[in-house]
């Protein structure tokens, strides 16, 4: 069976190596018994939890700097709720650029007062706001990294006078930054590290504990970090699979290697998005993503024809997000620049056909 081009904005696409491995510890991973079924309390179980732990914070450069890398459930969307129950006493800023971090805010608010530095809303989102200032009483600063429906990256940081969070769940592993800046970085697997089922918390430890409430066990990040991620029967498959992408990450070279990478691949689509006049980009060109390439159709009725183009060239999951439309080019670090190769052939081939 021939292997589809990839662009699925999530669950990602994931390098071969790993699917091959990850499947065969379906069938036996110790001893004739599979991954599945081995008790996560066992040892065999144990070593992948710390190693998948220890190789995060390794790829991000921030081993022995006060961190704590946990595997935990719910998604990115319960960070949301996390973050607040963990940090928030009394007010807290949010840089709102789209969807998610809309989201964030309305889970936030929940406990205590919020407030938005900045937001692109008014732009439909499609830029990322600059020079906005984040007060210094407040209890911590959110920002996503990286937006995934309308195809912004921050490129920078600010310089935060309060403990900054992140939600990197669709650019984590991507590009070389300074990931000390961040005191706490969140990201669900599905989008650039391994399936569906787990989400990569990474703590600065002398942040927690300054809140009054109290808070859930579940919800609790210190009682987590005192389990080592096992406070509760952990996604055991998806830490293993996320441990195989990392261990994969590391032998290509790490971030460094694959910002390489990433950067062609971002320069060979927004090359023929911008040269090509049957297509036009969504975002602005200075807060383009290198994840996710969004682009529209300056002609909607070349639409069925292009549409019937990329699925017959073997390409998968290129529609855009329905509040935004047109298509989206999701770039993760496993896709392979053949396939953004293969996407820019159908659209240079729709021009020549025009």
């Amino acid at each position: 069976m021939v292997k589809k081009h990839n662009f699925s904005a999530g669950p990602c696409i994931l390098p071969k190596e790993v699917m091959q491995k990850a499947s065969e510890a379906v069938i036996d991973f110790d001893n004739g018994l599979s991954l599945l079924e081995i008790s996560h309390r066992s040892k065999p179980f144990v070593d992948v939890m710390e190693k998948a732990r220890s190789l995060a914070l390794e790829l991000l450069g921030l081993e022995g700097k006060g961190y704590k890398a946990l595997f935990l459930q719910g998604g990115a969307s319960t960070q949301f709720l996390m973050v607040a129950l963990n940090l928030l006493e009394k007010r807290a800023g949010y840089l709102n650029t789209g969807t998610w971090s809309s989201k964030a805010i309305k889970e936030a608010k929940i406990y205590d007062d919020i407030y938005e530095v900045a937001t692109s809303e008014n732009a439909g989102f499609n830029y990322i706001p600059k020079g906005y200032d984040i007060p210094e009483d407040y209890d911590y600063f959110h920002c996503t990294s990286n937006n995934t429906i309308f195809g912004t990256q921050m490129k920078s940081f600010p310089d935060s006078p309060i403990p900054m969070v992140c939600d990197m769940s669709s650019d984590i592993f991507s590009r070389s930054l300074d990931f000390s800046k961040f005191d706490i970085i969140y990201a669900g697997a599905q989008k650039n590290m391994g399936p569906a089922g787990t989400t990569l918390v990474v703590v600065k430890e002398d942040v927690l504990g300054k809140v009054s409430r109290k808070i859930p066990s579940m919800m609790d990040y210190k009682v987590h970090i005192s389990k080592s991620s096992m406070f509760n029967t952990p996604p055991v498959f998806a830490v293993y699979t996320s441990m195989l992408t990392m261990e994969w990450l590391k032998k290509l070279g790490g971030i460094k290697a694959i910002e390489e990478i990433n950067e062609k691949k971002a320069r060979l689509i927004y090359s023929e998005i911008d040269l090509n006049p049957l297509f036009k980009g969504y975002s602005v060109k200075e807060d383009r993503s290198n994840m996710n390439a969004t682009f529209t159709l300056a002609n909607g009725d070349l639409k069925e024809t292009f549409d019937a183009m990329w699925k017959e060239a073997g390409i998968n999951g290129l529609n855009g997000h329905r509040s935004v439309g047109g298509y989206r080019a999701s770039m993760y670090n496993a896709l392979s620049l053949d396939s953004v190769k293969a996407l820019v052939e159908v659209m240079s081939e729709l021009e020549r056909k025009a």
